[in-house]
């Protein structure tokens, strides 16, 4: 018998799913080109559930429902609210952009964009590992359907192959790893699991053996060196709306799918994937910072940019536990600073796509680095944003990007191990190197005679989210403290149960 506790954990969900039905059918009747109607409709259900998912993840509160498949947590409810705003703004951008080129021939736009995001709720509110992998289906089959919506470009629709077959690949990674880790321990439930390896009783090699696979398939997800192939070449070939997507809300959700798996499930093994996620972190630090400064291609170039800023992440997620010692203090500033940086990242990611959405106008896509050139005399406030954005990335204070990679930083260096303030030390350098491509984008605007005098327009909703995303990612690097005290609590609160 289903209880009540197990209807209230998925409230936002069965929103969302009703709404997205919903919304398809009542877009058969829409005419306009814009999808005013379907539009409005989208917007006022995803504020519906974010302002659920908020006051969910204000209340504290965790409960398991449906048997404990699923569970609601501070730290999930609050991933999936942002992952919501996140989705919201991405529309803002990005509707004028799909008019342009003819993507709102139909609904779809806005009905998989719906059905993407419930995959992600679904994956971060996972407690088993067939709910888990569910969900992640549910985000991805949606991806490969929305960066072929150009169906006539034949560069999205490579991207969208591209995508699809390796994809496909990660998929089986991941689901052979918890198929390996179901049958040493003989359980889907993530608390199980933990108890069952906990407990001593498993031999170790079917277990690592398993694991391997899992943080393959993990590391796919979230485009960290070697499973980064996808990534430049899916953000250049999808329609930069579509790669605004892929790149903001699902990596909270990627987020959430670790710490699922790897700390509430698997943090017995943590000595062996701290590992694994070191040398993941560091490959994804060269190869991000490195193959950046050769690209011409703003799109592409951000592609390694995200590779980059993800060995962030991964150095964050294996700073919390030490030589298989669990600290309650270095666990939180561990996995709470990666909490911040992944927030903090995706804020910044949709600012800076958001100025590439506004430069591009029918006939035109505004790709390249040399696109930019003398922004600031067309649009001071959109040069400055942009501007805004790249020194954040570069972790240039008094940016929040700066405020993100000290936290991750000074959590590394606070274990006192000293193979992880050299990953600091190395960290710092791969981030001076990597300063280097978000500077020159900044002399680009700035110094560079403009292209075109024509003046940058945009509908007022566009200009005023765009302004209020930049003063963001300004006024939370000098006042971070909000953030990262909801970071910090969410995942004590997560971990205490």
């Amino acid at each position: 018998m289903i209880d009540n506790i197990s209807w209230l954990a998925i409230y936002p969900e069965i929103v969302l799913l009703v709404m997205a039905c919903v919304i398809a059918l009542v877009d058969l009747g829409v005419k306009s080109s814009q999808r005013t109607a379907t539009y409005v409709l989208t917007m006022l259900t995803l504020a519906v559930v974010a302002a659920m998912q908020a006051m969910y993840a204000s209340t504290g509160n965790t409960f398991y429902g449906w048997g404990n498949m699923i569970v609601s947590d501070a730290m999930g409810n609050w991933l999936k609210c942002f992952a919501t705003l996140a989705v919201m703004v991405t529309l803002v951008y990005g509707r004028p952009y799909a008019a342009d080129r003819d993507m709102l021939r139909g609904g779809e736009l806005f009905t998989l964009t719906m059905l993407a995001l419930l995959g992600m709720f679904v994956m971060i509110s996972g407690n088993n590992f067939l709910v888990l992998y569910l969900g992640l289906e549910l985000l991805t089959l949606s991806s490969y359907a929305l960066v072929a919506l150009r169906r006539d470009n034949a560069q999205a629709t490579e991207a969208a192959m591209k995508y699809f077959v390796l994809g496909a690949m990660a998929s089986g990674f991941l689901l052979y790893g918890m198929s390996m880790i179901y049958g040493a321990t003989g359980s889907l439930d993530i608390g199980q699991v933990f108890k069952a390896i906990n407990a001593g009783q498993i031999r170790h090699q079917v277990l690592v053996f398993g694991l391997v696979f899992v943080v393959a398939g993990l590391a796919f997800k979230l485009g960290a060196v070697p499973f980064h192939m996808w990534v430049p070449d899916v953000y250049q070939g999808a329609p930069s709306a579509i790669t605004l997507f892929i790149g903001s809300a699902p990596e909270l959700a990627a987020f959430a799918i670790i710490i699922r798996l790897l700390v509430d499930g698997l943090l017995p093994l943590a000595i062996d994937w701290q590992q694994m996620l070191a040398v993941l972190a560091i490959g994804s630090l060269l190869v991000g910072n490195l193959a950046g400064i050769a690209q011409t291609n703003l799109k592409r170039m951000l592609a390694y940019s995200t590779i980059g800023q993800m060995g962030f992440v991964m150095l964050g997620l294996m700073s919390g536990v030490v030589h298989g010692n669990v600290d309650a203090t270095a666990v939180e500033n561990a996995y709470s600073s990666a909490m911040f940086y992944i927030v903090t990242y995706v804020l910044t990611f949709l600012a800076t796509f958001g100025v590439i959405l506004l430069l591009a106008r029918d006939g035109f896509e505004s790709e390249e680095i040399a696109d930019l050139a003398g922004l600031n005399q067309r649009s001071p406030l959109y040069a400055g944003v942009m501007a805004i954005c790249m020194f954040s990335l570069a972790g240039i204070p008094p940016l929040v990007g700066f405020y993100a990679k000290l936290s991750v930083l000074q959590a590394l260096v606070a274990s006192g191990q000293s193979l992880y303030i050299a990953l600091a030390v190395f960290a710092v350098v791969m981030s001076l190197i990597g300063a280097f491509y978000y500077l020159r984008v900044v002399k680009v605007m700035y110094f560079d005679a403009p292209l075109t005098a024509a003046r940058v327009t945009a509908p007022l909703q566009v200009r005023v989210v765009l302004t209020l995303n930049g003063a963001l990612v300004l006024v939370l690097g000098i006042l971070p403290g909000g953030l990262m005290a909801l970071c910090a609590d969410a995942i004590v609160r997560a971990l205490a149960t």
